[in-house]
């Protein structure tokens, strides 16, 4: 989800071709048939690669055409397609996992409590942690999780991303931030109450008998504040009810701050989600950086994104790049496709083609529900 913010760099430090000859439409994957329940396995070999692909302003006008030209584009299948579900929509998206699903891809859905206008950086809505706790969206949770069961295809949920940032309302800062439980000096705040929001949506989930999901804890990969409080283990509700450990990992976006290489805004962060669970599965579920030639070089961004993704991270096991550009206030752009230039779109075309990069979603028979 685009985030406008220079943290982790600071920290560290149209769609078209553009004439290359290479630019093959794949051949889409049949849809998947099973006569049992089905989960997404864990590759042991291989990691899945997966974008969201400028789906619109609320992230969720998904289309096969749009897919298929990414597709076409990139010269790989994804294995993964990512899109929104925003609680002020008040919907389940249902029209758009059944066509990603039966593109071949695994649906990866952001499921952010966040109401119109839809605005960063400011307060708690209507969709507060406070009042999910309190139960009041309980009879919009529950209608969610009845179409996620009637969808019934494997699928990931992401819920409240990027809590330990300050640009979404659902943010610790906005809950209180550091300040301690009382009883329970240990604890701040802003982490538990996110935590208690998050385990209330899982469950009544759960409850609604919606056993197809596997749920991601998603984080940034830079907290800001950058304060122990609110890293990401302070958040983390527990290995009961997460399936995924999940990051964002941005370069420069508006080309106002410190360029960074991707290496510094993978590792450190990476060491945190490994420390938090030592078992589950690591998703970068969001990569990807502005084109700023004045600044640094985005063809190398993406090449050694797609090196050191594969290579040096043994728990991440899927990668899911960002596709979008986007206008500011001020009227300047960021432009985070990969197609912003020949060569940022031939590196990424370089670095998806290795067979290393799984194109298919790997399918084993569902674990019994807890």
């Amino acid at each position: 989800m685009r985030i406008w913010h220079h943290l982790a760099a600071t920290i560290a430090a149209g769609a078209l071709c553009f004439g290359l000859t290479n630019c093959r439409k794949p051949v889409s994957a049949a849809p998947v048939q099973k006569t049992e329940p089905v989960a997404l396995a864990i590759p042991a070999q291989g990691k899945y690669t997966g974008a969201y692909i400028d789906f619109g302003d609320t992230e969720d006008d998904v289309t096969l055409e749009g897919i298929e030209d990414f597709e076409a584009m990139v010269g790989k299948h994804q294995a993964i397609i990512a899109s929104s579900s925003y609680w002020g929509e008040q919907s389940f998206p249902s029209k758009n996992l059944g066509l990603i699903w039966r593109h071949g891809s695994l649906p990866l859905v952001f499921w952010s409590p966040w109401d119109k206008p839809y605005l960063q950086k400011r307060g708690p809505d209507r969709f507060s942690l406070t009042e999910i706790i309190k139960g009041t969206w309980d009879s919009y949770i529950d209608r969610w999780a009845d179409g996620a069961r009637a969808f019934g295809k494997p699928m990931i949920v992401s819920f409240a991303n990027e809590m330990n940032g300050n640009w979404f309302p659902w943010s610790g800062v906005y809950y209180g931030g550091k300040t301690k439980v009382e009883g329970h000096p240990n604890e701040s705040e802003g982490p538990e109450t996110f935590k208690a929001a998050y385990r209330h949506v899982v469950d009544r989930v759960r409850a609604r008998g919606a056993h197809n999901i596997q749920w991601m804890f998603h984080t940034n990969n830079y907290s800001d504040p950058l304060e122990v409080w609110n890293f990401p283990a302070a958040y983390y509700p527990g290995s009961d009810y997460v399936d995924w450990l999940g990051m964002s990992i941005y370069g420069e976006q508006e080309g106002q701050g410190d360029w960074s290489p991707i290496e510094p805004l993978i590792t450190w962060p990476y060491q945190q989600m490994e420390a938090i669970d030592p078992e589950k599965p690591i998703m970068v579920a969001e990569w990807g950086v502005g084109e700023f030639p004045d600044r640094g070089n985005k063809a190398s961004f993406i090449r050694d994104g797609f090196q050191l993704l594969r290579t040096r991270y043994p728990r991440i096991k899927a990668a899911v790049y960002w596709h979008e550009r986007w206008q500011n206030d001020d009227n300047t752009y960021s432009n985070l496709r990969v197609n912003s230039s020949v060569e940022s779109l031939q590196a990424y075309r370089e670095g998806a083609s290795n067979p290393g990069w799984l194109d298919r979603p790997i399918w084993q028979s569902r674990p019994q529900s807890r």
